[in-house]
């Protein structure tokens, strides 16, 4: 039996994206519901990874850049949905890079947002 072939993860940083987004690019949250809460981007769509097998069909059609803290969980999350036909990629350094580089974020806890 062979080893299954493990393919590169498509991957874009923070500085490939434009500045705004346009609105062709969907941004999918991975984390869990406590990290979203503390500190997300704007109109991204939450979908913790533990959920993401079961809610598949809840993933926006069209481009669709994944996110989570470093880019580990989003990078699981692109390969998965990748192989099942989705238009993806992951972001490299996630949301540590996104806050890192000034861009803009939320809290749902009504306090200035942050990545945990």
């Amino acid at each position: 039996m062979r080893a299954p072939v493990h393919l590169p993860v498509p991957t874009v940083t923070v500085d490939d994206l434009p500045q705004p987004l346009p609105g062709e690019i969907t941004l999918l949250d991975v984390r869990e519901q406590v990290e979203w809460d503390h500190g997300h981007i704007d109109g991204a769509t939450h979908l913790p990874l533990m959920e993401l097998v079961a809610r598949v069909d809840e993933v926006p059609s069209g481009r669709v850049v994944v996110v989570c803290k470093v880019g580990a969980r989003s990078a699981q999350a692109t390969a998965y949905l990748s192989q099942q036909g989705h238009d993806v990629v992951n972001l490299d350094g996630g949301m540590l890079e996104w806050a890192a580089a000034g861009r803009p974020m939320v809290s749902a806890t009504g306090r200035p947002p942050q990545v945990v």
